[in-house]
């Protein structure tokens, strides 16, 4: 099974290699970033499971790269680092897509228990998975039949994952809108239609597969 992988995005390079050094212990694979520039880059490349994000950066706050990280993944898991620690300090870093936020001074046992209570929102780290005569590799977003390859978007890699990790059962339209748009609105859920029927196109040069509709419910993707 894969590591899991972490991005540390720290300015302070002490606490930096500290975190790095103890998530490496613990097993994951971690790559770091001194700052949101230079963050969204290490991210382009890795898309890692986690992002540890400081929040007062030079060049680019923790906030404003989240946002534009969840724009590119919206199922990786952020945690939020700062001594920032007012209401509004945590109500704005939710609001920028993060997942959760520990206040400096912290524990490091604090940290890995945060960082696995993440772990374990997210569904299963293997990454290439067969559909039928496809092959789907969704930390690349890439979709494969025979020699020829497809680019997916991340809200079409995202869609096809939920359904992918559920075959052969129906997940609700509800769920897969909250995890990969944030948000259930009727504007999403038509948007969400719309991914589906370019997932079927993408798909259907194999008969076999389907990607089912179930009236008022949500999809089930099949293999007939």
């Amino acid at each position: 099974m894969a590591q899991r992988e972490i991005l540390v995005v720290e300015d302070e390079p002490v606490l930096r290699r500290i975190i790095a050094d103890a998530l490496m212990r613990a097993g994951y694979s971690v790559a770091t970033a001194a700052d949101g520039v230079e963050g969204i880059e290490h991210f382009e490349a890795k898309m890692p499971d986690i992002v540890v994000a400081d929040v007062m950066m030079p060049r680019m706050d923790g906030f404003e790269m989240v946002r534009r990280m969840r724009s590119l993944s919206p199922k990786t898991q952020y945690l939020f680092l700062s001594a920032r620690s007012g209401v509004d300090d945590v109500v704005e870093g939710f609001h920028a897509g993060g997942n959760d936020y520990l206040r400096k001074p912290f524990a490091m046992n604090e940290l890995m228990v945060r960082i696995e209570a993440l772990l374990s929102r997210l569904p299963s780290n293997e990454s290439v998975y067969s559909i039928g005569e496809y092959r789907f590799d969704s930390k690349q977003w890439m979709l494969y039949r025979g020699d020829g390859q497809h680019k997916l978007s991340s809200r079409e890699s995202a869609v096809l994952h939920i359904l992918v990790e559920n075959m052969e059962s129906v997940v609700s339209s509800r769920t897969i809108l909250l995890e990969v748009w944030g948000d259930d609105s009727y504007y999403n859920l038509r948007s969400l239609n719309v991914y589906v029927s370019k997932l079927r196109a993408l798909l259907a040069d194999d008969p076999a597969i389907e990607i089912g509709s179930v009236r008022g419910v949500g999809y089930r993707l099949m293999i007939r």
